[in-house]
């Protein structure tokens, strides 16, 4: 069974991009998860496709907290020098937008997200966020 379930904050803005072929909309970034011991974190990528990422994108920034379902894929490619290069992602199956910051926060930005914007969601306020 290849499941994984986060909880982490982003690293920095998502950014939507689009498959060349399909226009298909994807987004690529980073969360830090915790780890239990204290001031320790893991930096993992994660890749959302679709709507999904459409609304990450849309909604999410740097330092905001995520819950992510997914499951971990692993490749190769060939590095610009020739070296094998090994990634390993977490594609992401289901997300759960868990804070939003406050209401006036960067108003009129495209990543900016607020209560109303999104039907039955309630942000919550984690106070200052360390990064």
């Amino acid at each position: 069974m290849n499941n994984v379930n986060l909880i982490g904050r982003f690293t920095k803005d998502p950014e939507l991009r689009f498959t060349p072929g399909q226009g298909k909309p994807v987004t690529t970034f980073t969360l830090a998860v915790d780890r239990r011991k204290k001031d320790e974190a893991d930096f993992i990528r994660v890749v959302a496709w679709g709507k999904t990422a459409e609304s990450i994108a849309n909604y999410m920034k740097k330092g905001r907290l995520i819950g992510i379902t997914g499951s971990i894929r692993t490749g190769s490619y060939e590095g610009k020098d020739g070296t094998k290069r090994y990634t390993t992602d977490v594609v992401a199956s289901q997300v759960q937008f868990l804070d939003y910051g406050k209401k006036d926060e960067n108003a009129g930005t495209a990543n900016s997200a607020r209560s109303e914007d999104i039907e039955g969601i309630t942000p919550v306020d984690d106070g200052d966020i360390p990064f």
